[in-house]
């Protein structure tokens, strides 16, 4: 065939559409690589369609219905991102943020989930106008190199703590906080293969290592009475409606509103930049400034993203680090992303099966996933302590005060006083100081 027949058929059909839309060549990719890519960023992210309904679920809401609304959240954040931003990331309900929305906003704070939700989408209207304005951009560019690879490591170290919890591995205790669990116990036995499982599997190179782990865990589990057995194996996706559109809007105007709707769009500001920044320096995206080109674009991704979980039922959305295994994969464009959405919507259809898989299960992959957010450390400089003891106050906060937010605080505010008070005030931009301010007042108040 000669080269101009070639031509022809890449600019023909749908790699001639995925060539104009997403500039392949451009990014130096093809349709095959990023397709690939699409599908592995979706096998290590797989397994929030069974996490975050059970995390929801705490609250009182339907398990089924979160699970739908989880895929339908995730996908339209994700079409957002590969057609608006042309970056390979998948977005889905951010971990962490799902947890401080059960244990912290509606169990601990005795709030209700509709007025949860009535604040994340009163946050996320908010979000899309700081995102508009590039407000939240600004934000991004001004944190610290050092900073933003901090927050990949402590968010890393939230996520692993969040995971041995799940699995019983670690369990409250009244003299020391936590304390290890009953390690013979059915449940940490679930957990524990899991665990086996997945890192055999990634030793091995195997694609989808994380969700096999899950899926043969949860198997594990039926005989100790861990997992459930299904009613079926491929069914309708489950209705939207008993969490669809359920927000209180009669306590809009009270204090109460008000501290729930902060409190959100505080931790939801910080969570959703520094899983962000988390994700682009794993999959070394940023430049040498240590700016995320198109961030704007980024943003508003997973401002819309949050607004429309919000109306379906779910908590916020943000950018998912294992979008890095794509990336890893040779994925460059949306069309990654493009790929990832379409498997989200097509997994609607097996909610019978992911629905039963329990915390058990899910645990290992949450552990693991820590530890692939442990790579940017090599990135700190140590040695300089004006940038290390910020970056390592920023990764202990975060599993430490059980948020992301707090650890992103403790950092900007070390790092600022830290360089002010060694002669290097220079070394700090305006919007540093701000933050810095800011946070300070907050911690008092």
């Amino acid at each position: 065939m000669s080269s101009k027949t070639q031509t022809v058929n890449q600019n023909s059909g749908f790699a001639g559409w995925a060539e104009k839309i997403f500039k392949l060549r451009e990014n130096k990719t093809d349709v095959r690589t990023e397709i690939i890519a699409g599908f592995t960023t979706f096998m290590t992210m797989a397994y929030i369609l069974i996490v975050n309904p059970l995390i929801l679920g705490e609250t009182g809401m339907d398990k089924g219905a979160l699970f739908t609304a989880t895929a339908l959240s995730a996908a339209v954040a994700t079409l957002v991102m590969a057609f608006h931003a042309n970056y390979p990331f998948a977005l889905a309900p951010g971990m962490g943020l799902n947890a401080f929305f059960a244990f912290t906003v509606v169990i601990g704070m005795k709030y209700s989930w509709e007025v949860a939700l009535t604040a994340i989408l009163i946050e996320g209207i908010i979000f899309i106008i700081l995102s508009v304005t590039r407000v939240r951009e600004a934000i991004v560019n001004a944190i610290p190199l050092t900073i933003k690879h901090a927050v990949s490591v402590g968010i890393g170290l939230f996520i692993a703590f969040i995971g041995v919890r799940s699995a019983g591995i670690v369990v409250n205790s009244d003299d020391t906080a936590v304390t290890l669990g009953n390690l013979t116990s059915p449940q940490v036995a679930v957990a524990l293969v899991g665990l086996v499982v997945i890192g055999y599997l990634l030793a091995k190179g195997v694609k989808g290592a994380i969700l096999i782990g899950i899926l043969v865990a949860t198997v594990v589990g039926i005989p100790l009475k861990v997992t459930p057995m299904p009613s079926a194996l491929i069914s309708a996706p489950p209705s939207l409606s008993p969490i669809f559109f359920k927000f209180d809007f009669s306590k809009i105007l009270t204090g109460e509103f008000l501290i729930v709707m902060f409190t959100f769009l505080f931790v939801d500001m910080f969570d959703t930049i520094g899983t962000l920044v988390g994700v682009a320096s794993k999959a070394d995206m940023l430049d040498k400034e240590g700016k995320l080109p198109r961030a704007k674009q980024a943003l508003l991704a997973d401002a819309i993203g949050t607004t429309f979980g919000a109306v379906v039922g779910t908590s916020t959305v943000t950018t998912y680090v294992e979008s890095a295994a794509g990336v890893a994969e040779g994925g460059r464009t949306g069309l990654t992303a493009l790929t990832t959405a379409i498997l989200m919507l097509l997994a609607l259809l097996f909610s019978p099966i992911l629905t039963i898989v329990p915390g058990a299960a899910t645990a290992p992959a949450l552990i693991i996933i820590g530890l692939f957010m442990m790579t940017p450390i090599t990135k700190i400089n140590l040695e300089d302590f004006t940038e290390g003891i910020p970056a390592f106050l920023t990764i202990i906060m975060m599993p430490f005060a059980y948020s992301i937010a707090e650890g992103l605080v403790f950092g900007i505010v070390s790092y600022v006083v830290l360089k002010v008070i060694t002669g290097k005030a220079r070394d700090v931009s305006i919007t540093m100081y701000i933050l810095a301010i800011l946070f300070a007042i907050k911690s008092v108040m």
